[in-house]
C-alpha cells in the first residue's frame, strides 16, 4: 500500500503558493488541491485494473466521481477519447479571463468617454 503523509484528501499538505487558480508550471495539470504526483499514482492504479475505480477512491478518501473525471481527462490527454485536452482547457480558461478583463477595460473607457464628453459641454 502506498503511504502518503499530510492532508487526507490529496496526501500532502495544502499548497500555500496557490492563489486564485494560479500555480506552478510543473503542477499545472493538477487541480490546486491535488498534487500532480498523487493524481498520477491514482491514475496508474486505475489503469492497472487490480481494483475498481470505486475501491481506489474509497481507499484514498476520494470521491468516485472525481477519480472517474481524472481517468476521463487522462484518456482525452492521451488521445484515446474526444474532448478538450488539459492544455486546451487551461488555454481556454486564460482566454476567458483575458476576454473578461478586456470587456471591463472597454466599459471603463466608455464611462470615461461619457464623463469627459459631459465636461466639455
Amino acid at each position: 500500500m502506498i503511504r502518503f503523509d499530510g492532508h487526507p484528501r490529496s496526501g500532502v499538505p495544502p499548497r500555500e503558493d496557490v492563489h486564485h487558480g494560479e500555480h506552478k508550471e510543473e503542477e499545472a495539470s493538477a487541480s490546486p488541491f491535488v498534487h500532480a504526483e498523487f493524481k498520477a499514482e491514482i491514475l496508474e492504479l486505475c489503469r492497472r485494473g487490480d481494483r475498481s475505480v470505486g475501491q481506489i477512491a474509497k481507499d484514498f478518501d476520494l470521491t468516485e466521481t472525481a477519480v472517474r473525471l481524472w481517468v476521463s481527462q487522462a484518456e482525452v490527454d492521451a488521445g484515446e477519447r474526444d474532448g478538450l485536452t488539459s492544455s486546451e482547457r487551461e488555454e481556454l480558461a486564460a482566454l476567458r479571463r483575458e476576454n473578461r478583463r478586456l470587456r471591463e477595460d472597454v466599459e471603463i473607457l466608455k464611462r470615461a468617454t461619457a464623463f469627459f464628453a459631459k465636461e466639455t459641454r
